[in-house]
Parts: C-alpha cells; structure tokens; sequence
C-alpha cells in the first residue's frame, strides 16, 4: 500500500537541541567545520564522514551521490574517487560542487559551495597506500559508473586484477584513481530550531576574509 500524502506531510519533528549566533562560530568556516566535525564524532553520529556531493554537466545538469570525507585541510576538504566516473568527469569538466553534510542525531547541516582541484599525486599515493588491499584492488577493477552486463562482470574483473598482483606486495596506485580538494567560497552552518525558525549563520569568501551573516529559515 502507498503512502498517501496526507500521511507523508504529517512526518515532522520540532527541532529543540541547540542553537547557533553570529559570536558562537569561529572566525574561519573550516575551523569551525572541524569543531562541528568533532563534536558529531564525539556524539557518536551514523557515518559522520558521510557528505553529499553535487556536481553538473557542461549543460547545467545536477548529479548527487554520498561520498566519505577523507580529510580537513586548512582551504578545503578531500575526498578520493576514479577519476573516470561520472562526478570525476563532471567535477574535471566543470570544477564546481555543492556539498552537504547531515547530521540529524545533532539537528545539524553544513552546505559548501566550492571549487575543485585535483589533490597532488603524493597526497593520492599516500591515501591509496592506506586503503585495505581489498579496496585498492576494488579501485583497479570496477569501471566506475560505466555499463556492465550483470554483477558477474565485476566479479570477474576482481578476480583477474587479484591474480595479476598476486604477488605483488605493494600494489600501485592505478592513475585513474585520486583526490579531489573542494575549495569552499561559501559555507552555511545550519542548526535546527523549534517551530522551523532554525540558526543559518553564512561564510562568504571575500579576498582573503570571510564574511559572517545570518540568513533566514
């Protein structure tokens, strides 16, 4: 039986934790970012890693999938993917994303506007050497986002690339494969509120500065 819409707009929650004013952030977003970022790990949120990544085609066109945060820098935040899938084709062609973090355990959103880079090979080698061999293995194999005939493809491709570095001790990072770093030039702190009324406080990226504004639910 559906769910008729009646019974979908009933669905809320009055949202009462917490609350967020102009003189409670930190002066820099990513500073401010990672304090947020600490405090849903310390609360024990589900995939605190996890984020929303946007992109667009060369006709405007929007894609999302979640991605993990692998890292906080002092200009932006990384994470890692093949470079020949969908958002890495995307974010080459057109290097601007959006990106979204939840946090519902902590009535909490980040929004990142930003600009996208390649992260440099070393800091890719590096992660890649981190990876379980599993995953590096995973990442040589799967033709991300193409078309396969059936789950019997992948498997099979896996198969060929574990016997090729059988006995290979440190497997190669495969140059398809890497990092992006997302430059943010706008972020928003989102804190829910009770009766929708809920905290947004704004960075805007002005020179070498930001710009603090609140704006409205």
């Amino acid at each position: 039986m559906s769910i008729v819409h009646k019974e979908i707009a009933a669905i809320r929650e009055d949202y009462a934790k917490s609350s967020l004013n102009e003189t409670d952030v930190l002066r820099n977003p990513i500073d401010q970012f990672s304090k947020w970022f600490q405090e849903a790990i310390a609360s024990e949120v589900t995939e605190p890693t996890a984020m929303v990544v946007s992109s667009a085609d060369q006709k405007g066109r929007p894609s999302s999938r979640v991605v993990l945060l692998k890292d906080i820098k002092s200009n932006g935040i990384s994470f890692f993917t093949n470079y020949n899938s969908r958002k890495g084709q995307e974010m080459i062609a057109n290097p601007f994303v959006s990106v979204l973090f939840f946090w519902p355990e902590l009535q909490r959103q980040v929004r990142f506007e930003a600009e996208v880079e390649k992260l440099p090979d070393e800091d890719s080698d590096e992660y890649y050497a981190s990876r379980p061999r599993s995953s590096q293995l995973g990442a040589i194999a799967s033709p991300q986002s193409e078309v396969i005939a059936d789950r019997k493809v992948l498997e099979d491709r896996v198969y060929a690339v574990e016997k090729e570095f059988e006995k290979t001790e440190h497997i190669p990072r495969p140059t398809f494969w890497g990092g992006f770093l997302l430059k943010p030039y706008r972020m928003e702190f989102w804190q829910g509120r009770s009766s929708r009324l809920h905290d947004r406080i704004v960075f805007e990226k002005q020179a070498d500065d930001w710009k603090i504004i609140r704006i409205a639910p």
